[in-house]
């Protein structure tokens, strides 16, 4: 995913995403596997230290085992993610000059290597460079975070976000067990990817309690409004 040559301020929140580079519709999905979307979190969460990783830690025997291992002097603080089946999302905020730019070339290496292998292909795997939209205020802020979240509506509903679901129930139901996705951290269950996430942001967005169909319709509203963003 490379290095840019944007300036990631300081302790301020970016919304970053990026696509896989396959046009096929037979070749673009990358995150249908769950191997290789645990993967992608591990090497996420090794990466994000000012210490090189090391490949070793790659290869224990357990998603769980990896994601355990502490981190000293975090790249940056992570609010959010979700992997969807051809692109992803995150939430940053840089901690070190460079953080947000040193995680995500990391990341995208230490993938692209190991999926290339894998599937037998070359070249990068995802788009670069990475698009970033800065966060700015606390309102944004909220709103991403629910957006990032949502994002899997899409695989269940296709017209959510012009108002279309057909079970609502249904709907709440596969997002809060969608397992590549920080919703479920943010909904208190207890698991190894919650290490991923800043505990601060949990804290302060769980302290508001939202209904499940206020926030899709303020999710919807939010995209309606910031739809070139994305």
């Amino acid at each position: 995913m490379g290095y840019r040559r944007d300036l990631f301020a300081p302790n301020e929140w970016y919304h970053c995403y990026t696509r896989s580079v396959e046009r096929s519709p037979d070749t673009r999905d990358v995150f249908t596997d769950t191997i290789d979307s645990e993967r992608f979190l591990q090497a996420l969460h090794l990466a994000n230290s000012t210490m090189p990783l090391r490949r070793s830690d790659l290869y224990r025997p357990k998603h769980e085992d990896i994601l355990n291992l502490p981190r000293k002097n975090p790249l940056v603080r992570i609010g959010a993610y979700c992997l969807m089946p051809t692109h992803f999302h995150l939430l940053l905020k840089e901690q070190i000059e460079g953080g947000i730019s040193r995680i995500m070339q990391t990341v995208g290496t230490a993938f692209s290597m190991y999926y290339n292998i894998k599937h037998t292909r070359i070249g990068n795997v995802f788009v670069k460079p990475f698009r970033s939209k800065h966060v700015a205020d606390d309102v944004y802020f909220r709103h991403v975070i629910n957006y990032i979240h949502l994002n899997p509506a899409e695989l269940y509903e296709p017209r959510w976000k012009e108002g279309e679901v057909s079970d609502s129930a249904e709907l709440e139901r596969l997002l809060r067990s969608y397992h590549f996705s920080s919703l479920p951290d943010y909904l208190g269950t207890e698991r190894a990817e919650r290490n991923l996430l800043d505990q601060e942001t949990i804290r302060l967005i769980t302290d508001s309690e939202q209904s499940f169909s206020d926030l899709i319709k303020e999710t919807r509203d939010f995209y309606r409004e910031y739809e070139q963003d994305f």
